[in-house]
Protein backbone atom coordinates (compact mmCIF):
# COMPACT_ATOMS: atom_id res chain seq x y z
CA UNK A 1 0.00 0.00 0.00
CA UNK A 2 3.06 2.39 0.69
CA UNK A 3 4.62 1.38 -2.30
CA UNK A 4 1.53 2.13 -4.53
CA UNK A 5 1.07 5.76 -2.59
CA UNK A 6 4.64 6.62 -3.04
CA UNK A 7 4.52 5.68 -6.74
CA UNK A 8 1.36 7.77 -7.24
CA UNK A 9 2.93 10.61 -5.20
CA UNK A 10 6.18 10.76 -7.37
CA UNK A 11 3.59 10.57 -11.03
CA UNK A 12 1.67 13.14 -9.56
CA UNK A 13 4.70 15.04 -8.63
CA UNK A 14 6.47 14.50 -12.21
CA UNK A 15 3.46 15.21 -14.43
CA UNK A 16 3.16 18.35 -12.88
CA UNK A 17 6.98 19.75 -13.40
CA UNK A 18 5.93 18.37 -17.11
CA UNK A 19 3.33 20.77 -17.53
CA UNK A 20 5.15 23.27 -15.31
CA UNK A 21 7.40 23.51 -18.60
CA UNK A 22 4.95 23.73 -21.02
CA UNK A 23 4.67 27.27 -22.58
CA UNK A 24 2.18 28.36 -25.10
CA UNK A 25 3.27 29.40 -28.81
CA UNK A 26 6.26 27.64 -28.62
CA UNK A 27 6.97 24.01 -28.61
CA UNK A 28 8.92 21.84 -25.93
CA UNK A 29 10.09 18.68 -27.27
CA UNK A 30 9.87 15.42 -25.35
CA UNK A 31 13.88 15.16 -25.40
CA UNK A 32 14.34 18.94 -23.70
CA UNK A 33 11.59 18.02 -20.71
CA UNK A 34 13.60 14.67 -20.07
CA UNK A 35 16.90 17.21 -19.86
CA UNK A 36 14.87 19.79 -17.65
CA UNK A 37 13.85 16.79 -15.26
CA UNK A 38 16.87 15.03 -14.59
CA UNK A 39 18.08 18.63 -13.80
CA UNK A 40 15.43 18.69 -11.27
CA UNK A 41 16.22 15.45 -10.16
CA UNK A 42 13.13 13.33 -12.00
CA UNK A 43 14.95 10.18 -13.40
CA UNK A 44 12.70 9.73 -16.01
CA UNK A 45 12.77 7.78 -19.50
CA UNK A 46 11.66 9.41 -22.60
CA UNK A 47 9.09 6.39 -23.00
CA UNK A 48 7.08 7.49 -19.30
CA UNK A 49 7.45 11.50 -20.35
CA UNK A 50 5.62 10.59 -23.68
CA UNK A 51 2.79 8.15 -22.34
CA UNK A 52 2.05 11.14 -19.07
CA UNK A 53 2.01 13.62 -21.96
CA UNK A 54 -0.23 11.50 -23.70
CA UNK A 55 -2.69 10.98 -20.57
CA UNK A 56 -2.28 14.43 -19.85
CA UNK A 57 -3.74 16.01 -23.01
CA UNK A 58 -6.61 14.00 -22.31
CA UNK A 59 -7.83 16.34 -19.00
CA UNK A 60 -5.50 19.72 -20.07
CA UNK A 61 -5.20 21.99 -23.00
CA UNK A 62 -2.39 20.99 -24.20
CA UNK A 63 -1.46 19.92 -27.88
CA UNK A 64 1.55 18.21 -29.27
CA UNK A 65 3.51 18.77 -33.42
CA UNK A 66 4.36 16.15 -35.75
CA UNK A 67 7.93 16.09 -35.49
CA UNK A 68 10.16 13.50 -33.87
CA UNK A 69 10.32 13.32 -31.05
CA UNK A 70 7.38 15.38 -30.04
CA UNK A 71 7.04 18.99 -29.31
CA UNK A 72 4.78 19.34 -27.11
CA UNK A 73 2.66 22.93 -25.94
CA UNK A 74 -0.20 24.84 -24.16
CA UNK A 75 -2.92 25.42 -26.89
CA UNK A 76 -3.31 29.07 -27.71
CA UNK A 77 -7.16 28.85 -26.80
CA UNK A 78 -6.09 27.69 -23.09
CA UNK A 79 -7.31 29.73 -20.21
CA UNK A 80 -5.32 31.45 -17.96
CA UNK A 81 -5.90 29.19 -14.96
CA UNK A 82 -4.61 25.63 -16.76
CA UNK A 83 -0.78 27.46 -16.92
CA UNK A 84 1.46 26.87 -14.21
CA UNK A 85 4.14 28.23 -16.06
CA UNK A 86 5.15 31.82 -17.41
CA UNK A 87 7.36 32.69 -19.94
CA UNK A 88 10.22 35.09 -19.19
CA UNK A 89 8.72 37.97 -21.46
CA UNK A 90 4.78 36.81 -19.52
CA UNK A 91 6.83 37.11 -15.83
CA UNK A 92 8.45 40.72 -17.14
CA UNK A 93 4.98 42.13 -17.98
CA UNK A 94 3.06 41.14 -15.20
CA UNK A 95 5.59 42.80 -13.10
CA UNK A 96 5.20 45.83 -15.20
CA UNK A 97 1.74 45.80 -14.78
CA UNK A 98 1.83 45.36 -11.03
CA UNK A 99 4.30 48.34 -10.55
CA UNK A 100 2.86 51.11 -12.65
CA UNK A 101 -0.76 50.15 -13.01
CA UNK A 102 -1.52 49.06 -9.51
CA UNK A 103 -2.43 52.34 -8.26
CA UNK A 104 -5.07 52.52 -11.49
CA UNK A 105 -6.66 48.96 -10.85
CA UNK A 106 -9.54 48.05 -8.40
CA UNK A 107 -8.41 46.96 -5.07
CA UNK A 108 -10.24 43.46 -5.85
CA UNK A 109 -8.51 43.39 -9.06
CA UNK A 110 -5.52 43.80 -7.63
CA UNK A 111 -6.31 40.92 -4.96
CA UNK A 112 -7.74 38.51 -7.56
CA UNK A 113 -3.83 38.85 -9.30
CA UNK A 114 -1.87 38.53 -6.46
CA UNK A 115 -1.05 35.35 -7.32
CA UNK A 116 0.01 35.80 -10.58
CA UNK A 117 2.25 38.44 -9.87
CA UNK A 118 3.70 36.21 -6.82
CA UNK A 119 3.98 33.39 -9.76
CA UNK A 120 5.66 36.16 -12.02
CA UNK A 121 8.09 36.92 -9.39
CA UNK A 122 8.95 33.12 -8.83
CA UNK A 123 9.60 33.06 -12.54
CA UNK A 124 11.79 36.19 -12.80
CA UNK A 125 13.69 34.56 -9.18
CA UNK A 126 14.43 31.07 -11.43
CA UNK A 127 15.27 33.43 -15.16
CA UNK A 128 18.58 35.56 -14.76
CA UNK A 129 17.75 37.27 -18.05
CA UNK A 130 14.45 38.33 -17.51
CA UNK A 131 15.52 39.17 -14.21
CA UNK A 132 18.60 41.47 -15.30
CA UNK A 133 15.60 43.07 -17.83
CA UNK A 134 13.70 44.18 -15.09
CA UNK A 135 16.58 46.18 -13.43
CA UNK A 136 17.48 47.51 -16.58
CA UNK A 137 14.03 48.90 -17.50
CA UNK A 138 12.67 52.60 -15.92
CA UNK A 139 10.28 54.52 -16.93
CA UNK A 140 10.98 58.34 -16.02
CA UNK A 141 8.60 61.23 -16.12
CA UNK A 142 8.65 63.83 -18.69
CA UNK A 143 8.07 66.75 -16.16
CA UNK A 144 8.93 67.64 -12.51
CA UNK A 145 8.20 64.73 -10.78
CA UNK A 146 6.13 65.16 -7.90
CA UNK A 147 5.06 62.73 -4.40
CA UNK A 148 1.98 61.17 -5.04
CA UNK A 149 -0.94 62.65 -3.11
CA UNK A 150 -2.24 60.60 -0.08
CA UNK A 151 -5.26 59.09 -1.10
CA UNK A 152 -8.01 57.61 1.01
CA UNK A 153 -8.02 53.90 0.89
CA UNK A 154 -11.41 53.14 1.93
CA UNK A 155 -12.78 56.49 -0.44
CA UNK A 156 -10.36 55.07 -3.41
CA UNK A 157 -11.71 51.28 -3.18
CA UNK A 158 -15.23 52.26 -3.50
CA UNK A 159 -14.75 54.78 -6.19
CA UNK A 160 -13.07 51.94 -7.95
CA UNK A 161 -16.22 49.56 -7.53
CA UNK A 162 -18.51 51.96 -8.50
CA UNK A 163 -16.72 52.30 -11.69
CA UNK A 164 -16.54 48.52 -11.94
CA UNK A 165 -19.98 47.66 -10.93
CA UNK A 166 -21.36 51.13 -13.27
CA UNK A 167 -22.64 52.28 -9.91
CA UNK A 168 -23.11 55.57 -8.46
CA UNK A 169 -21.36 56.59 -5.94
CA UNK A 170 -22.49 59.09 -3.09
CA UNK A 171 -19.12 61.03 -1.84
CA UNK A 172 -17.94 64.02 0.51
CA UNK A 173 -15.23 66.32 -1.29
CA UNK A 174 -12.83 68.91 -0.49
CA UNK A 175 -12.67 71.88 -2.50
CA UNK A 176 -9.49 73.03 -4.06
CA UNK A 177 -10.07 76.59 -3.67
CA UNK A 178 -11.59 76.30 -0.55
CA UNK A 179 -9.91 73.36 1.63
CA UNK A 180 -12.01 74.01 4.51
CA UNK A 181 -15.15 73.50 2.86
CA UNK A 182 -16.13 69.79 2.42
CA UNK A 183 -18.81 68.81 -0.35
CA UNK A 184 -21.29 65.73 -0.56
CA UNK A 185 -21.97 65.00 -3.72
CA UNK A 186 -23.97 61.93 -6.07
CA UNK A 187 -21.44 61.35 -8.98
CA UNK A 188 -21.58 58.72 -11.88
CA UNK A 189 -18.12 57.38 -12.82
CA UNK A 190 -16.99 57.47 -16.10
CA UNK A 191 -13.63 56.79 -16.11
CA UNK A 192 -10.06 56.71 -13.95
CA UNK A 193 -6.95 58.95 -15.89
CA UNK A 194 -3.56 59.08 -13.75
CA UNK A 195 -2.18 62.64 -15.15
CA UNK A 196 1.71 62.53 -13.36
CA UNK A 197 1.16 62.00 -10.08
CA UNK A 198 -2.43 62.60 -9.88
CA UNK A 199 -5.48 60.15 -10.11
CA UNK A 200 -8.39 61.80 -11.18
CA UNK A 201 -11.85 60.51 -11.92
CA UNK A 202 -13.99 61.23 -15.04
CA UNK A 203 -17.49 61.40 -13.51
CA UNK A 204 -20.97 63.68 -13.79
CA UNK A 205 -23.10 64.80 -10.51
CA UNK A 206 -26.24 63.54 -10.84
CA UNK A 207 -27.75 67.32 -10.59
CA UNK A 208 -25.55 68.41 -13.52
CA UNK A 209 -24.94 66.69 -17.26
CA UNK A 210 -21.48 68.27 -17.69
CA UNK A 211 -18.50 66.44 -17.64
CA UNK A 212 -16.22 66.88 -14.62
CA UNK A 213 -13.00 65.88 -13.27
CA UNK A 214 -12.86 64.91 -9.49
CA UNK A 215 -8.88 64.48 -7.89
CA UNK A 216 -9.07 60.89 -6.40
CA UNK A 217 -6.89 62.48 -2.86
CA UNK A 218 -9.54 64.96 -2.08
CA UNK A 219 -12.52 62.38 -1.66
CA UNK A 220 -12.42 62.30 2.00
CA UNK A 221 -15.32 59.55 1.83
CA UNK A 222 -17.35 57.65 -0.34
CA UNK A 223 -19.37 55.00 -0.66
CA UNK A 224 -21.47 52.43 -3.96
CA UNK A 225 -24.97 53.03 -4.45
CA UNK A 226 -27.57 50.63 -5.94
CA UNK A 227 -28.09 53.27 -8.44
CA UNK A 228 -27.34 52.72 -11.99
CA UNK A 229 -24.67 55.03 -13.49
CA UNK A 230 -25.97 57.02 -16.21
CA UNK A 231 -24.08 57.94 -19.20
CA UNK A 232 -23.90 61.09 -21.25
CA UNK A 233 -24.63 59.69 -24.52
CA UNK A 234 -22.12 58.98 -27.11
CA UNK A 235 -19.16 59.43 -23.97
CA UNK A 236 -15.59 58.53 -25.20
CA UNK A 237 -12.75 58.58 -23.04
CA UNK A 238 -10.22 58.82 -25.80
CA UNK A 239 -12.24 61.64 -27.59
CA UNK A 240 -12.40 63.38 -23.93
CA UNK A 241 -8.95 62.90 -23.73
CA UNK A 242 -7.95 64.07 -26.80
CA UNK A 243 -10.12 67.29 -26.62
CA UNK A 244 -7.50 68.17 -23.68
CA UNK A 245 -10.43 68.60 -21.17
CA UNK A 246 -7.32 66.86 -18.59
CA UNK A 247 -5.08 70.11 -20.14
CA UNK A 248 -7.51 72.09 -17.79
CA UNK A 249 -9.40 74.69 -19.37
CA UNK A 250 -7.45 78.31 -19.25
CA UNK A 251 -11.27 79.92 -18.73
CA UNK A 252 -13.22 77.54 -16.92
CA UNK A 253 -16.16 79.38 -17.89
CA UNK A 254 -15.88 77.98 -21.66
CA UNK A 255 -15.48 75.12 -23.11
CA UNK A 256 -11.73 74.01 -24.03
CA UNK A 257 -10.91 75.63 -27.73
CA UNK A 258 -8.30 74.70 -30.56
CA UNK A 259 -5.55 77.69 -31.96
CA UNK A 260 -3.18 77.01 -34.20
CA UNK A 261 -0.35 77.49 -32.43
CA UNK A 262 2.59 79.36 -34.02
CA UNK A 263 6.37 79.04 -33.12
CA UNK A 264 9.62 80.58 -33.76
CA UNK A 265 12.43 79.12 -32.27
CA UNK A 266 16.18 77.77 -32.76
CA UNK A 267 16.79 75.04 -35.24
CA UNK A 268 18.07 73.00 -32.28
CA UNK A 269 15.71 73.60 -30.32
CA UNK A 270 12.94 72.86 -33.25
CA UNK A 271 14.87 69.42 -33.75
CA UNK A 272 12.48 67.52 -31.47
CA UNK A 273 9.31 68.53 -33.17
CA UNK A 274 10.33 66.06 -35.99
CA UNK A 275 10.86 63.36 -33.57
CA UNK A 276 7.45 64.32 -31.65
CA UNK A 277 5.24 66.04 -33.38
CA UNK A 278 2.54 68.72 -31.44
CA UNK A 279 0.03 67.38 -33.87
CA UNK A 280 -1.18 65.39 -36.47
CA UNK A 281 -1.26 68.46 -38.91
CA UNK A 282 1.83 70.03 -37.74
CA UNK A 283 3.93 72.14 -40.04
CA UNK A 284 7.76 72.70 -39.77
CA UNK A 285 9.57 75.38 -42.03
CA UNK A 286 12.75 77.35 -42.31
CA UNK A 287 12.27 81.05 -41.49
CA UNK A 288 16.34 82.23 -41.99
CA UNK A 289 19.89 80.80 -41.07
CA UNK A 290 18.78 80.88 -37.46
CA UNK A 291 14.96 80.24 -36.68
CA UNK A 292 12.52 77.55 -37.12
CA UNK A 293 8.67 77.65 -37.52
CA UNK A 294 6.63 74.95 -35.99
CA UNK A 295 2.80 75.78 -36.27
CA UNK A 296 0.32 73.05 -35.39
CA UNK A 297 -3.76 72.74 -33.94
CA UNK A 298 -3.56 71.98 -30.22
CA UNK A 299 -6.15 72.64 -27.37
CA UNK A 300 -5.49 75.77 -25.77
CA UNK A 301 -5.25 74.61 -21.85
CA UNK A 302 -3.57 75.43 -18.89
CA UNK A 303 -1.02 72.71 -19.61
CA UNK A 304 -0.12 74.47 -22.72
CA UNK A 305 0.64 77.19 -20.96
CA UNK A 306 2.93 76.32 -18.48
CA UNK A 307 4.39 73.79 -20.99
CA UNK A 308 5.12 76.79 -23.34
CA UNK A 309 6.79 78.99 -20.38
CA UNK A 310 9.50 75.66 -19.67
CA UNK A 311 11.17 77.46 -22.96
CA UNK A 312 11.98 80.63 -21.39
CA UNK A 313 13.41 83.16 -23.90
CA UNK A 314 14.71 80.16 -26.41
CA UNK A 315 10.73 80.89 -28.09
CA UNK A 316 11.02 84.06 -29.76
CA UNK A 317 7.57 84.34 -31.18
CA UNK A 318 4.22 82.73 -29.77
CA UNK A 319 0.79 83.22 -32.02
CA UNK A 320 -2.05 83.90 -31.61
CA UNK A 321 -2.16 86.17 -29.51
CA UNK A 322 -4.40 85.09 -27.02
CA UNK A 323 -1.67 82.53 -25.88
CA UNK A 324 1.19 84.66 -26.30
CA UNK A 325 -0.59 86.85 -23.63
CA UNK A 326 -1.27 84.13 -21.46
CA UNK A 327 2.34 83.09 -21.72
CA UNK A 328 4.09 86.40 -21.24
CA UNK A 329 1.60 87.83 -18.47
CA UNK A 330 2.40 85.98 -15.47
Amino acid sequence: MYTSEKETSNSLYRQWQILSHLNTGKWTGTRQLQTILERDGVDVSMRTIQRDLNQLSERFPIERNKEIPQGWRWRDDAPIQSLPHMTSSQAVTFMMVEDHLKHLLPPSLIEEMNPWFDLARRSLSEQNNARQWINRVRIVPATQPLIPPIVDKKAQQAIYEGLLQDKQIECVYRSRTNPAQDKTYILNPLALVQKGAVIYLICTRHDRSDIQTFALHRFSSTKVLEARALHPANFNIDEYIESGALGFRVDFNQPTQNVRLELHMDHNIAQMFYESPLSKDQNIGILNEQLTKVTATVPFTSQLIWWLRSFGQRISHISPENVAKEVYEQ
